[in-house]
C-alpha cells in the first residue's frame, strides 16, 4: 500500500530528511503507535520494521518510548502468583 502525505516546504525543510527517510520515520510513528495501543506485538513490530534482532526491536521500543502496558493491576497480580508459587500466604 501506498499513502501520499502533502508536507508545506516549510515543515519538510525543517525536518532535514530525505523522502525516504521521511517515509521509514512515519511507518516507525504507525508502527509504534499500534504497539503501544496493544494491536500488535514486539514480534509485528520487528516484522514491519525488518529488525534482523529482538534486541533492535526492544531498543527501538525503548527509544519510541513504547512500553509495555503494565498496570498496578498487573503488578498485583504477577505478585499473588509469586507468592502462590513460593507457597507464602
Amino acid at each position: 500500500m501506498y499513502i501520499t502525505i502533502e508536507l508545506p516546504d516549510e515543515i519538510s525543510n525543517q525536518l532535514e530528511l530525505q523522502t525516504a527517510q521521511i517515509s521509514r520515520r512515519i511507518l516507525e510513528l504507525i508502527v509504534a503507535d499500534y504497539y503501544r495501543r496493544g494491536k500488535i506485538g514486539a514480534a509485528e513490530v520487528g516484522r514491519m520494521l525488518n529488525f534482523s534482532s529482538r534486541w533492535e526491536t526492544y531498543a527501538f521500543l525503548k527509544d519510541e518510548k513504547a512500553y509495555l502496558p503494565y498496570t498496578e493491576e498487573d503488578l498485583e497480580q504477577d505478585r499473588q502468583t509469586l507468592d502462590r508459587l513460593l507457597d507464602r500466604k
